[in-house]
């Protein structure tokens, strides 16, 4: 197994030497391939490979390393030169039984996966299966169930040409089920922002970041989750621009950043303050934090009003494109500070010092993440963001605007080619009239509604496009037993992981290309393309030899067993689309002809093209015909109370991480180093219950649905925090988060605000 190899217990800042450092470590443990390198320079650039880990945007204007620190990451972990081969499960110890017992960041250290493998329960193994026989014994077992019963899933991960076709081999094989990853982080922008806005994503796009004059940030981790992100930052610091940060935790990359691509500062050590204010407010307590923001301005445009000035509210975008606005405003009116003060955890003082920024702009970009996504009412965080933004019209227009920021590289593009449980989100007859079928018109389940079924043995198949599902969905232990009741289960996967450990009834592992891989179908060399979080299409192709002559390409995969479990048709060209990609490409500009016009004429644009935004030109497509004022119904996001004992646990990613993928236990920026088994808590609750800083202790869900869900052998760590907020690892405190604990519009688990008791011991 890998040794758990430190970098010096010390935080600095975003970037730098630490940086580098970080990228080197991942380097020597992975070894990648020759190619791994020569990905890097054609990463994000036309004609090259789009990184494979976040969805921050490429530049139009691109510079000679268009690449972060987590980028390289994904890139040589994917390249390594280790194989996980057939070979591998023959050995003693290889059991599936016994690899329960290792750690994430060990399984996927075997590498690469070369071949297809089945589940043999006499031998607790996988064995070599054959393509063929995979698909044939896959097919057989889908059209012997209920096709209600079968599960879609897909992680972010494949481009835009297999997600079509993964979608098109759901619908016709007789169901909606096509759940996917974003109903684990962003579902809640998706319905939040529609529900306000009449768009399901961010309304900026890459010119609107170098016209602004202010970033005001809310749970967002750029530091960790998009350090790209960190360059557009330092333009506006170096231009005069403020940038406010409200998070429950200090997060270093957005309070310093040394540009790793400046020679100069690489030498001198030079530092970028991000941050201009930095307000550490409770778990929950965005919804108060905000509303005391939008106090400000409205008093703020009373006493201009008062004394005869310019107005700070600008009433005419208010009168022309909104509704709601004399409700909301008038319950800015009524809460108090001292409300305020108590459910952000911020003092009226530091709020207003937030509002003078926020009304001394003239153009402010509102950015978020899964901080306001994941708790109870996390639609009620993003409706609060859009009011204040309205407030002073800073949505559609130059240099302000709303700005999501989503994580796996394709998991908003995917929505938009039709993966979606949402029938209404679909375009089904155009389905009927290309395809020459009747396309189900029944909703499908999203994630947490197929766990649900999962618990309840109404699920009996599973096949996931991507990623590591039984890690990253609430209530693990349940799943674990869930999971391997299953008729079917279908993996394809780069790398081995959790998921391919609790193996159905039956059980594939189907190895697929990595984006950096050359996918030669029979027109040559394929291209795929994908969605940034700003709606821009980008193209990209891979350079390096594949791993294996067994291994094959998402789309492939899709399509063979697509010829497998659904009744042949003479408008099902299954073979057609996988020798030419560009023949899929025609379909989807066919299916949604407003967003993908002339698609392979401009697939390689560089910054891709933009495929629309209705929100960003000032069209509102909500019931209404306007953007929506959301007055409060509450002052937090929870959908619990405090309680003596009670604690708001925060699940967070290290700096060594994506999503589920545990690159190793560096999270350098926060000064934790060596292991994942921690928990952090502010030094004054610790004293308050009588611990000490290192002591063992184990955290108990506070939630009475007759379920004992425990986490323990976790280290006590004494660190800067609100008082009754802690924190710990993402996937480890999945066990934590019981699978009904969601926000209330999207069903997104709320995993930024459990409710979770602290006992001393194991």
């Amino acid at each position: 197994m890998a040794d758990q190899k430190d970098l010096p217990h010390a935080s600095g800042p975003s970037g730098g030497w630490g940086s580098m450092k970080g990228m080197s470590r991942i380097f020597g443990e992975s070894w990648p391939a020759g190619g791994g390198v020569r990905s890097l320079a054609r990463q994000n650039k036309p004609k090259g490979v789009m990184c494979v880990s976040c969805a921050w945007p490429k530049p139009a204007n691109y510079s000679a390393f268009e690449f972060c620190e987590n980028g390289a990451k994904a890139t040589m972990w994917e390249q390594t030169k280790a194989r996980c081969t057939p070979e591998f499960w023959t050995e003693d110890a290889h059991t599936v039984t016994a690899l329960r017992e290792w750690k994430d960041h060990d399984l996927e250290m075997t590498g690469r996966l070369t071949h297809p493998m089945r589940y043999d329960a006499a031998t607790d193994r996988y064995v070599a299966i054959s393509w063929e026989d995979a698909f044939s014994e896959i097919g057989k077992t889908l059209t012997s169930i209920e096709r209600d019963s079968a599960i879609f899933y897909s992680s972010g991960h494949a481009g835009l040409e297999a997600s079509y076709l993964y979608a098109l081999l759901a619908r016709t094989y007789g169901n909606n089920n096509l759940p996917q990853s974003s109903n684990m982080c962003h579902e809640t922008t998706s319905v939040g922002l529609t529900k306000v806005i009449g768009s399901p994503v961010g309304t900026i796009v890459w010119d609107d970041l170098e016209q602004t004059d202010a970033f005001f940030f809310f749970g967002q981790n750029p530091g960790t989750n998009s350090p790209r992100f960190l360059h557009p930052l330092k333009d506006l610091k170096d231009r005069g621009g403020k940038i406010v940060t409200f998070n429950p935790v200090i997060e270093q990359g957005l309070v310093s950043f040394v540009d790793p691509q400046s020679p100069a500062a690489m030498l001198t050590g030079k530092e970028t303050k991000i941050s201009d204010q930095y307000h550490q407010l409770k778990a929950g307590g965005d919804v108060a934090a905000i509303l005391g923001l939008c106090k400000c301005v409205v008093e703020a445009d009373d006493a201009a009003k008062a004394a005869g000035k310019a107005e700070v509210i600008d009433h005419a975008f208010v009168k022309q494109h909104t509704t709601g606005f004399d409700e909301f405003i008038q319950s800015c009116r009524d809460v108090s500070w001292a409300e305020i003060e108590q459910e952000s955890g911020l003092t009226e003082a530091a709020l207003r010092e937030a509002g003078d920024v926020y009304i001394a702009a003239d153009k402010v970009i509102g950015v978020y993440g899964m901080g306001l996504t994941q708790h109870t009412h996390g639609a009620l965080n993003i409706a609060m963001l859009v009011n204040l933004l309205l407030l002073r019209g800073n949505i559609g227009k130059p240099g302000a605007g709303c700005c999501p920021v989503r994580g796996h590289s394709n998991v908003q593009g995917q929505r938009t080619v039709g993966i979606a449980e949402k029938t209404k989100l679909v375009p089904l007859d155009k389905l009927k009239e290309l395809f020459g079928f009747d396309p189900p018109t029944e909703d499908g389940v999203n994630i947490v509604e197929a766990v649900e079924g999962l618990f309840a043995g109404k699920i009996k198949a599973f096949i996931s496009l991507g990623g590591n599902l039984l890690r990253a969905v609430p209530d693990q232990k349940r799943m674990e037993d869930a999971w391997a009741s299953q008729d079917l289960t279908v993996m394809i996967s780069t790398k081995l992981n959790r998921s391919h450990l609790f193996p159905g009834k039956q059980a594939y592992i189907l190895p697929c290309l990595g984006r950096f891989e050359i996918d030669e179908q029979a027109s040559g060399n394929q291209t795929v393309t994908t969605e940034d979080s700003f709606s821009m299409i980008n193209a990209s192709i891979g350079h390096s030899e594949p791993v294996s002559d067994m291994v094959k390409s998402e789309l492939a995969i899709v399509t063979g067993i697509a010829k497998a479990a659904v009744s042949p048709s003479a408008g099902l060209k299954w073979d057609e689309w996988t020798a030419d990609y560009g023949l899929v490409r025609d379909l989807i500009e066919r299916t949604y002809p407003d967003d993908f016009r002339d698609y392979n004429a401009r697939m390689y644009q560089a910054g891709g093209f933009y495929r629309g935004n209705g929100a960003h030109e000032r069209i509102w497509k909500t019931p209404e015909g306007k953007a929506v004022f959301t007055t409060p119904g509450q002052l937090n996001s929870l959908g619990f109370k405090d309680a003596p004992g009670r604690y708001r646990l925060i699940t967070m990613r290290s700096n060594d991480q994506f999503n589920t993928t545990i690159y190793g236990y560096s999270d350098r920026l926060r000064g934790l180093e060596g292991s994942r088994d921690i928990l952090l808590m502010c030094p004054e609750d610790i004293a308050e219950r009588g611990f000490t800083d290192g002591q063992i202790v184990t955290l108990v869900t506070d939630v009475d649905d007759g379920q004992d869900r425990r986490l323990g052998g976790l280290t006590l760590t004494a660190y800067k925090l609100p008082r009754g907020t802690i924190a710990s690892y993402y996937p480890e405190c999945n066990v934590l988060v019981p699978i009904g604990h969601h926000d209330q519009l999207s069903k997104t688990p709320a995993s930024k605000s459990v409710p979770v008791r602290v006992e001393a011991g194991t």
